[in-house]
Formats: structure tokens, C-alpha cells, sequence
């Protein structure tokens, strides 16, 4: 995962950083990380997509990103139907590969909302076409890691004044 901008200020993506935090503080013990220090920590990051990431965790995620149901289940290559019963099983843990996805669209939505400022306008420029990345709308790209290093990188470039 690229670099990630936080915002101390910003208590929903404190949140989860807590909330991720805990959990794995739960289930390892001898990580010796604060809870708000999670996504800093990328060996601690790299444990959890291995351990999985429980539903609980993910709804808040879920929260706090600008994506509806229809598009996690397309970014998690899932079915709703299937997002809907992992709900309802107790102690669910998704399974790494899709524990990873989860948080790279966290990382995204972090950058996203630290360079505009709020989620509605995040939320807007990932659905409108961006001649920097081929005329595709940057939410089309998040379905792989290679589109969601294009999208970071372009929303590096913002953040620095690069338009073109």
C-alpha cells in the first residue's frame, strides 16, 4: 500500500484505525502497536489480511467510504446476496484476499477525503471521467491494485497542484 496521509483530526477514519487496532491487539497479543497506529504499521497491515478481517470491522469501513453495497460486492467479486449473509454469520472473517481489498479502498478513501476535503466530493470525482487516467472514471479502476495505484498517484498529483 502506497503512503497514506491521516488526519489526526478526522474521528471516522480514527475509527477504524482503533477499531482494526483492537482487533488485532486481540488476536496478536505481541504486536505492540497502539491501536491508532494500525495502518502505519504495514508488518502489522500484512498479518491482518493473512488473519482476516471480521464483518464488524468491515461495516464500519463500510461507513466511512463513499461505495454502496452493489460496489463492494463488485470490488469483493462477491454477490450482495453473499455480502448480506456474511453479515449474518457470527465471527465472520473475510478471507485475505478480500480482507486486502478492504483495506486498499480504505487507504483510497483516506486520501481521497484528506486531498478534497469531504466524502461528497471524493465521492464526485471518482465517478466522473479523468483524462489523466485514460478518460475512466477512477472508481471503474479500483477493481485491481494496478488501477488503485493509478487512482492514488493521481490523487498524489492533486494534492501537489499536478493537473496534467
Amino acid at each position: 500500500m502506497g503512503a497514506i496521509k491521516y488526519n489526526e483530526g478526522d474521528d471516522s477514519f480514527n475509527t477504524v484505525n482503533e477499531a482494526i487496532g483492537v482487533y488485532i491487539s486481540q488476536e496478536l497479543p505481541d504486536s505492540g502497536v497502539a491501536s491508532t497506529q494500525f495502518f502505519k504499521n504495514k508488518m502489522l497491515v500484512v498479518k491482518t489480511i493473512r488473519k482476516g478481517l471480521p464483518f464488524a470491522i468491515f461495516s464500519l469501513i463500510k461507513k466511512i467510504t463513499p461505495f454502496s453495497d452493489e460496489d463492494w460486492a463488485n470490488y469483493l467479486n462477491l454477490s450482495t446476496k453473499t455480502l448480506q449473509r456474511y453479515k449474518n454469520e457470527q465471527d465472520f472473517l473475510f478471507k485475505p484476499i478480500h480482507t486486502e481489498k478492504i483495506l486498499e479502498l480504505t487507504e483510497v478513501t483516506n486520501m481521497g477525503v484528506s486531498v478534497f476535503d469531504d466524502l461528497a466530493s471524493f465521492h464526485e470525482w471518482l465517478n466522473t471521467s479523468s483524462l489523466a487516467l485514460g478518460n475512466n472514471k477512477p472508481a471503474e479502476l479500483l477493481q485491481d491494485s494496478y488501477g488503485k495505484e493509478l487512482v492514488l498517484a493521481e490523487l498524489n498529483r492533486i494534492e501537489h497542484g499536478i493537473f496534467a
